[in-house]
């Protein structure tokens, strides 16, 4: 399976009050951390945003804006990621939060070995923007956004039938996101205690 990555970095970052994907952890941004972690997957990553995306120019990485700016939804993201995958010719789109620092190692290979749409979860709890998109489902997904009623992103997680993949969520969660000075503290801690 070809597949692109996209690091979804949808959200405002109020709790922050700033980018918080390019707050640093160990000297490192989380948006390098993120991109590391994917590049060490054999996949080349792109940041989808929504608002002003010149924010992320200094990453060096291609930028591509919110196709559906109407809607303020992870969904909103995930939408731009099909179409990217699409437009190059890609079978699916990895999805991935920009505030998430310690992705594991195979979160690809995991996800792509469901042999469907998949999402991430650990400890119990599903992490519904690291997902596995076949481009199949853009059609549907579109659909979906013009209904009267817009889904959440667990509900279409339900409608395209995605497999849940587990991880455990010790000694640390990989899927530990970042929304406020506290935790960030705490990723800081874990990246010395494990040495990330």
């Amino acid at each position: 399976m070809k597949a692109c990555a996209v690091i979804v970095a949808g959200g405002r970052s109020s709790r922050m009050g700033r980018e918080k994907a390019l707050e640093t952890i160990r000297g490192r941004t989380i948006i390098a951390r993120i991109v590391a972690l994917l590049e060490a997957q054999g996949l080349e990553p792109v940041i989808n945003a929504n608002g002003d995306v010149a924010r992320f120019a200094g990453t060096g990485l291609r930028v591509i804006g919110d196709l559906r700016t109407d809607i303020q939804t992870p969904l909103a993201g995930l939408h731009t990621a099909l179409n990217f995958a699409q437009e190059r010719g890609f079978d699916a789109a990895l999805t991935v939060p920009s505030d998430a620092p310690f992705l594991p190692a195979d979160l690809f290979r995991k996800l792509s070995g469901s042999g469907r749409p998949a999402i991430a979860a650990s400890g119990g709890q599903a992490h519904y923007l690291t997902g596995l998109w076949p481009v199949e489902l853009l059609a549907a997904l579109e659909r979906a956004l013009s209904a009267e009623r817009l889904p959440r992103m667990q509900d279409w997680a339900k409608m395209c039938d995605a497999a849940i993949v587990e991880w455990p969520a010790i000694p640390y969660d990989p899927f530990f996101n970042v929304n406020t000075p506290e935790e960030l503290a705490e990723a800081e801690r874990i990246a010395a205690e494990f040495n990330l």
